[in-house]
């Protein structure tokens, strides 16, 4: 290993441990306050300030793709890609003007509701736990492979800059991941997912310019596969509709809206709407105006594309104590989605199956998160497997496989329960269903080629289209709610701190 390696590695020792000190603080705070009950350990207590949890939301958001895939996207196929992050621009501001408020007064009307499956369960006052199970089934399954995409970031990153196997280096991620989440549950993610947007967002922001700096002027010419078309935003409609598609996500994505449920109060998110709003719009222009420059100051490269790796090249010309800083931007990106993808699918898990359906609604607040914590154990290994077999993708199809599933099931079926008064359970439910089935079965189709390409746009937006669908046309044929019903809508609406 030389100098530069050596340094960088002691850079990302130090930074790990850093995240870990986290997890054991917080850890240790709730043992010694005697307060580690179910919600404080899965939403915080609903104590969280503006900062932490518009900067937390948007770091869950942006993992290692931010970093890796997208700008890698735009660096090997054009601006085209860009729509992309314009999708996720726009979806990401709506979430925060159309859901995030109405959110958080439901999901606390509707009898203090820690996770979304128990929300849209208690905004109907259903006793059936049967939209319970499916959510958390739907949870685990696309969480699993969402957190293997972090995982496998974290190996491409090791095995670029150290030289060390990936599967070594994802396996000792995935021991980080776990360790803080493991121990301080919400609080521990929220914070470390502070930290480490500050981190991203300054290595991106910095990164280009000093690259630029110690460029003094020498670019390539734009050369290589695609490089007539680089410059063309606007080429199949289909990219468009694909990329604008993305934003869709944002409205069912639960460990990012689960945000908004935990801020302490609405004047806190309003505020928290500005800083994530800003933050995340900065980060998307930023990894644009990184895949550009790339393509530029390094043209066209195989290796690069094949590695996802356009932003580790960039930062690897810097000093070394420099890259290995940058370099942990990558290590925080993928770490603050990992953990906030495990504690919600540990969440939903514990307070959606485990103690409605298996334990029958006796167990404790210790029982809870015991629950809680071994569930994330189990789906950190089989995320950890999955990135571990060869062939299972790079990192931004995994992303978008888990992305798509999140967006076409959920989204839908939430936006319809804020603002929709007639809507109900039998109609959540099928919306839920219907979208999940889609987006899985218009991927397929189209991997085998049963869809043609021309029309193959991303799977989530006629899983939306149809999930929406289907949950109005269940809801209109079935009986209205009940009156209970919608005196717990109109107490949301009306509802203030």
């Amino acid at each position: 290993m030389d100098n530069r390696s050596l340094t960088e590695l002691i850079v990302f020792i130090v930074y790990l441990f850093f995240m870990l000190g986290i997890g054991v603080w917080f850890f240790m705070k709730g043992r010694s306050s005697g307060n580690e009950d179910e919600k404080s350990y899965f939403l915080g207590g609903r104590k969280m300030g503006a900062w932490v949890t518009a900067l937390s939301a948007g770091a869950s958001d942006m993992s290692g793709w931010v970093l890796l895939g997208l700008p890698t996207s735009i660096y090997a196929l054009g601006v085209g890609q860009i729509w992309i992050a314009v999708g996720l621009a726009i979806g990401y501001t709506l979430s925060w003007i159309l859901e995030a408020s109405r959110l958080r007064k439901f999901s606390i009307v509707s009898n203090d509701s820690i996770t979304i499956p128990q929300y849209l369960t208690n905004r109907f006052k259903s006793a059936s736990k049967s939209l319970q199970v499916i959510c958390a089934v739907v949870f685990v399954f696309a969480y699993t492979v969402y957190a293997a995409s972090s995982v496998k970031a974290c190996g491409t990153l090791f095995q670029t800059v150290l030289g060390v196997d990936p599967k070594i280096s994802m396996c000792i991620a995935a021991v980080v991941i776990v360790g803080y989440t493991f121990l301080g549950g919400y609080s521990a993610v929220c914070w470390t997912d502070f930290f480490q947007s500050l981190l991203i967002l300054g290595a991106m922001m910095l990164a280009p310019i000093i690259s630029l700096a110690m460029a003094n002027g020498q670019f390539n010419t734009l050369s290589g596969e695609g490089a007539a078309n680089f410059w063309n935003a606007f080429g199949d409609p289909k990219d468009i509709i694909s990329g604008l598609g993305w934003g869709i996500g944002y409205f069912g994505m639960p460990h990012i809206i689960i945000r908004f449920m935990s801020l302490k109060s609405d004047r806190e998110l309003k505020k928290s709407a500005k800083i994530g709003i800003s933050w995340t719009v900065i980060i998307l222009v930023l990894a644009a105006v990184i895949g550009i420059l790339g393509r530029f100051s390094m043209g066209y490269n195989e290796e690069v594309v094949a590695g996802e790796k356009v932003f580790i090249q960039m930062v690897r010309n810097l000093p070394a104590i420099v890259s290995g800083v940058f370099l942990s931007a990558i290590l925080a990106a993928s770490m603050s989605t990992a953990d906030s993808q495990l504690l919600a699918a540990s969440s939903s898990f514990a307070s959606d199956v485990y103690k409605p359906v298996i334990k029958k609604g006796k167990v404790t607040d210790q029982s809870m998160v015991a629950v809680g914590r071994l569930v994330v154990l189990v789906i950190a290994a089989i995320a950890l497997a999955i990135a571990l077999i060869p062939g299972t993708g790079n990192i931004m199809s995994l992303v978008g496989n888990a992305w798509g599933v999140f967006g076409a099931a959920f989204g839908p079926a939430i936006m319809l329960s804020l603002y929709w008064k007639r809507f109900t359970y039998s109609g959540a439910i099928a919306g839920i269903v219907a979208g999940a089935l889609t987006d899985i079965g218009f991927l397929v189709l189209g991997k085998v080629g049963v869809i043609p390409a021309s029309i193959c746009i991303y799977e989530i937006v006629p899983g939306a289209i149809v999930g929406l669908i289907v949950a109005i046309v269940v809801t209109l044929a079935g009986k209205k709610p009940s009156a209970e019903v919608e005196q717990l809508f109109d107490e949301a609406v009306a509802y203030t701190d």
